[in-house]
């Protein structure tokens, strides 16, 4: 019998997940919660609860009858969505909560990095804002300023000078953006960013392949921080070896040293890193697949998806285990609301979704009266994918350029550097 497999969440991320399990030569039988408009087109199952219910999902999974819960969103996790449904006796792709704790809390992810040896940049912890103020005047500029709390990626300011700086404390402790929480602030790192995803089963870390994404609003990475503008899979100069190696220094000791605590991580380990002169440095940690890495990763993805997350659930699960890859590029472009990520309109109707030679994952979409509307700051991820990055790229835009809704914004710039460096 096909196994029944039920994702959490109803973003791009989790619209990318479920086609790549529909995709499995063990035709599993999906179902999402909550899903989205395009999900639902897709023909799967949608189970209307909340992605950060944890006892309604937990009563939906055990009710549908669900042999493998995948958590998109950070949220669960770090509510311990996982841990219930342990509890309940069925099985889940994702880490602990206590393992979670790693994208949770960033001080927590960085005592743990200087624990086991993680290179990362230089920080302190700024516990209330005289703390933070006294801290301004002797830091080095440009800094970086992080939310100590689940922010949806757009909990970091950076600063380039002091005054700045003291506008991001004004946010953090005065208008309280991200409700009461402590800050982080750490050195700015200056270099190449990539993403780097790895499966992991309680014991060894397995990359998958690395992606490039954009986080800024506006072309060339001007603009207010955002959830992510758009992504790239493979990236020019980073080969299977080279995510290996990259995985030896910022995965595995992560997942050597929880193991050891007695909260071994399963799931995937998501790290933000950035490639300096003086070598790699982990950004942040995230506990869940990328947003919008995975709609550039996934759609490249050779191997059986439901193998791979079913072997992550269990200790040394992934052993003899090598993910394996087409040769194309992926590029996505997200579409989002006008305004994005401050205030944006909801309720617009979306054309041009049907006929286009792309993959398009919905984000923030919903179903009124036969229509697709826009319902989230994201509302769209457009996948191209073609023998290399200029072609990938090309297919993406024209795609992109057919779909409508009242104050679409994108950015023009995505996977452009990516076309120069495989020229190169």
């Amino acid at each position: 019998m096909a196994a029944r497999i039920l994702v959490v969440g109803g973003g791009g991320r989790e619209h990318a997940l479920v086609r790549t399990l529909l995709r499995s030569p063990q035709r599993p039988r999906v179902a999402a919660a909550p899903g989205n408009a395009g999900i639902a087109r897709d023909g799967v199952e949608i189970l209307p609860v909340g992605a950060e219910d944890v006892p309604a999902l937990v009563g939906a999974a055990r009710d549908w009858g669900a042999d493998l819960v995948v958590v998109g969103p950070e949220a669960p996790l770090v509510a311990g969505l996982v841990d219930r449904l342990a509890e309940a006796g069925i099985a889940a792709f994702g880490p602990s909560a206590a393992a979670a704790r790693i994208e949770g809390s960033k001080t927590y992810a960085k005592e743990l990095m200087r624990d086991c040896g993680v290179p990362t940049a230089g920080h302190v912890v700024l516990r209330d804002r005289e703390e933070a103020l006294a801290h301004l005047s002797r830091a080095a500029y440009p800094a970086v300023l992080k939310a100590d709390v689940l922010a949806a990626g757009k909990g970091v300011i950076i600063a380039p000078d002091e005054a700045e700086a003291r506008e991001a404390i004004d946010v953090f402790f005065g208008e309280k953006r991200f409700g009461e929480t402590e800050v982080v602030l750490e050195e700015f790192l200056d270099g190449e960013e990539l993403s780097l995803l790895a499966l992991c089963d309680g014991e060894r870390a397995v990359p998958l392949a690395p992606a490039q994404d954009y986080k800024r609003a506006l072309d060339g990475d001007a603009g207010p921080n955002t959830g992510g503008m758009g992504s790239y899979s493979p990236v020019p100069g980073f080969d299977r070896e080279t995510a290996e190696e990259l995985a030896r220094v910022a995965h595995q000791p992560i997942v050597d040293e929880l193991r050891r605590r007695g909260t071994p991580y399963h799931g995937i380990l998501y790290a933000g890193l950035m490639l300096t002169a003086d070598g790699p440095r982990v950004l942040e940690f995230n506990c869940r697949f990328g947003d919008p890495e995975t709609q550039a990763v996934l759609p490249r993805l050779r191997s059986d998806l439901v193998e791979l997350l079913e072997a992550s659930t269990r200790p040394g699960g992934l052993a003899g285990i090598e993910p394996e890859w087409t040769s194309d590029w992926a590029v996505t472009v997200v579409l989002a609301a006008g305004g994005y990520p401050g205030d944006y309109r909801r309720g617009d109707e979306i054309t041009g979704l049907d006929g286009l030679q792309a993959e398009v994952f919905h984000a923030g979409t919903a179903e009124s009266d036969g229509r697709v509307v826009t319902a989230g700051g994201r509302v769209l991820n457009v996948t191209g994918l073609g023998p290399s990055a200029a072609a990938a790229r090309e297919r993406a835009y024209e795609a992109a350029g057919k779909i409508e809704f009242n104050g679409k914004q994108m950015r023009s710039d995505i996977a452009a550097r990516a076309v120069v460096g495989a020229e190169v």
